[in-house]
């Protein structure tokens, strides 16, 4: 019995909800193995104008601290 054979002996013994759970995850399995990884040196030119925007520091303080929350 080869591994597609186990897993449906397996999964034909679950709740319908529970099956459908089960053929979500193999959906999500299929797009994890088909993402790209992004090649390197790529051009990130489209991006450049946003690197003004954020530093990189975050002061959780001063982001509480604005009058529209006040």
């Amino acid at each position: 019995m080869n591994t597609a054979e186990k897993i449906y002996q397996e999964v034909r013994t679950l709740p319908d909800f529970q099956a459908q759970e089960v053929l979500d995850f193999v959906g999500y399995l299929k797009t994890k193995n088909n993402a790209q990884p992004m090649p390197k040196g790529q051009d990130m030119s489209e991006f450049d104008q946003f690197g003004a925007v954020y530093d990189g520091g975050f002061n959780r303080d001063e982001c509480y601290d604005r009058k529209v929350l006040r």
